[in-house]
């Protein structure tokens, strides 16, 4: 079964265009940060890490891991020759909470880099080389903090078949 994605974008003039969705979100791309406009490659990047983000957090809730608070941080690289591509990107998970495992953590990392985000698939399989970094931080009764590497996917390497 596939999933058709559509959308209508509509010039408002100079650089804005109004982005409508088949399911009738908005999305205003332009270069006015002022006026809270978008960049497509910006928007890219959030939605690699929105993608991931909501992996984990599904993946983790269900090995269990009591999250307090979450936040990724993505870092992309963009050259400047055209096309001005993301040559690499580094998504870091921050994970925190009362009960959270550095091994449980790392595996809902994995799992989303190398089978579940589409939105890692597309980029990892071109020129763009993600690296899926965590910090973990327990702060129960026996704290600790913890960093790592989970996955590197890319450049031209399709996750669905990395080792």
């Amino acid at each position: 079964m596939s999933r058709e994605r559509t959308a209508t974008l509509v010039h408002e003039g100079g650089m804005r265009f109004v982005a409508t969705t088949g399911t009738t979100r908005t999305i205003i791309y332009g270069d006015d940060h002022a006026s809270n406009e978008l960049s497509p490659v910006e928007t890219l990047v959030v939605s690699l890490g929105a993608c991931s983000a909501m992996d984990v957090i599904s993946i983790a809730t269900k090995k269990r891991q009591r999250i307090s608070r979450y936040r990724v941080h993505v870092q992309g690289t963009q050259r400047d020759e055209y096309p001005q591509i993301l040559t690499h990107v580094v998504v870091t998970h921050e994970v925190e909470g009362p009960m959270v495992e550095v091994a449980a953590i790392r595996r809902s990392i994995e799992l989303s880099a190398l089978k579940y985000c589409p939105v890692n698939a597309m980029l990892s399989a071109g020129a763009t080389e993600i690296r899926h970094r965590f910090v973990v931080r327990n702060i129960g009764a026996e704290a600790f903090e913890a960093e790592g590497e989970a996955a590197v996917t890319g450049p031209f390497r399709r996750p669905d078949v990395i080792p």
